[in-house]
């Protein structure tokens, strides 16, 4: 039997936009912590699709990493830089009613806690930075492919305060592995105290007035896809934690099409611990998803993911792409329900864990139990109101109740008289 899990955590949405998703990689010998912030620009999705990807498929030997992928959610939801303002320039004053101000307080507590020894802040910026001026993408006043610094160095001694020298040993490694000639990193040294005062308010320049060492990675939105950007934020990423002193094991190569394939990969949601959907190949909307009227709880197994009510149904997101979007039918929860569930299928039998998938080459028949009846989505025969005790082949399902695009995984639902049990999804191969 196959559970189609992408990855070993879930992550519990918050319907609150106030929280933040502080996801910790710890080891107890070390209180070396790297801070690795996406998000704080909707907009920017090479920022927090790098993040989430550090989260899932990176392990941390040595040191400590601090992500927080998705900062600024409610923005990278709508794809806007900030739907109540600039997030990134409320770090010197924010005011009372501001609707972000909980969250900048919040990062402003993490990013000054005694562990954090450097921050990353993660963007996508337009053009390609260029010293001199070579035309309208090309030219100092573009920020896409660059080590951001407010400063050369920090005023107390510690161990990161040589802004300068780590952000030029990031971008000459960085130019070492060089997708295509043009995509090269370069400093760029804002001079925040002197010269800018639109930076004096970020988040980089609060952390390093506060002897925090600071860094804003901006791959450039005029690269050609989101896996380039992604690439490059985190060749950047690996290079500061080598800087740092974090030894890491990523589960991929990393390269561009290594990268499009997981950025495809949406991993799963788990909703009440008795419905789990694969979000990767999922319809754009599925209808009469039995929830509850209320207080209903969303996993997913991706750091990005997202929910948002409108118009009385759920628009899942991860990132900024919205995956699909369930139409409820309100049920409520049934107790006592088993945990696992008596199939045959393909004339072997199998108990098939509660919430999960199964796949069958050829038939599948569930058990009869006079603990629940079974609603199999798309199969109709006259007369039966309980399909368990039916063998059900693919040919006899409607293909218009599929679950993906591909036609090939349907709903098995269970119930105790009108109350939901859980739901199961039987993949044909």
């Amino acid at each position: 039997m196959k559970i189609l899990f992408l990855f070993t955590l879930f992550y519990t949405l918050v319907v609150s936009a106030n929280e933040i998703n502080l996801i910790k990689k710890e080891n107890n010998d070390s209180n070396t912590t790297l801070l690795v912030i996406g998000g704080i620009h909707g907009n920017e999705p090479g920022g927090y699709f790098s993040a989430s990807i550090l989260a899932t498929h990176y392990k941390i030997n040595s040191k400590n990493l601090w992500i927080v992928p998705n900062l600024n959610r409610d923005s990278i939801i709508k794809n806007k830089r900030g739907i109540h303002g600039d997030m990134n320039r409320k770090f010197s004053f924010v005011k009372k009613n501001d609707a972000d101000k909980k969250i900048v307080e919040e990062i402003k507590k993490i990013i000054l806690d005694p562990r954090v020894s450097l921050v990353l802040n993660l963007h996508d910026g337009h053009g390609f930075y260029r010293k001199q001026n070579k035309g309208r993408i090309f030219n100092p006043n573009a920020w896409g492919q660059t080590c951001v610094i407010d400063q050369c160095t920090l005023k107390t001694q510690q161990p990161f305060g040589n802004l300068d020298t780590i952000a030029t040993t990031v971008k000459n490694n960085i130019n070492k592995k060089l997708l295509q000639k043009h995509h090269s990193f370069d400093v760029k040294n804002t001079h925040t105290k002197y010269e800018d005062e639109a930076m004096k308010l970020s988040l980089t320049y609060f952390a390093v007035t506060h002897n925090k060492p600071a860094f804003a990675i901006e791959t450039s939105k005029n690269l050609s896809t989101l896996s380039q950007k992604v690439f490059y934020q985190l060749l950047a990423i690996e290079e500061y934690m080598k800087i740092v002193g974090i030894d890491f094991q990523r589960d991929f190569t990393l390269n561009e099409k290594n990268i499009t394939n997981i950025v495809k990969n949406y991993g799963t949601l788990r909703i009440n611990n008795n419905i789990l959907l694969n979000l990767s190949n999922i319809k754009k909307s599925l209808s009469y998803i039995p929830i509850k009227s209320k207080d209903n709880e969303f996993s997913f197994s991706h750091p990005l993911g997202a929910v948002k009510k409108h118009a009385g149904r759920y628009d899942i997101y991860i990132g900024n792409k919205k995956v699909t979007t369930l139409k409820p039918q309100y049920f409520k929860m049934a107790e006592d329900c088993p945990l696992k569930y008596e199939i045959l299928i393909d004339k072997k039998t199998f108990f098939v864990n509660k919430a999960s998938y199964f796949n069958v080459n050829d038939d599948f028949n569930i058990a009869q139990s006079n603990k629940y009846r079974v609603n199999i989505i798309g199969y109709a025969k006259k007369g039966i109101k309980d399909e368990s005790g039916q063998v059900i082949r693919l040919k006899d399902l409607n293909k218009r109740y599929s679950v993906d695009r591909d036609k090939k995984s349907y709903r098995v639902e269970f119930y105790k008289e009108d109350k939901f049990c859980t739901m199961l999804m039987v993949q044909f191969r």
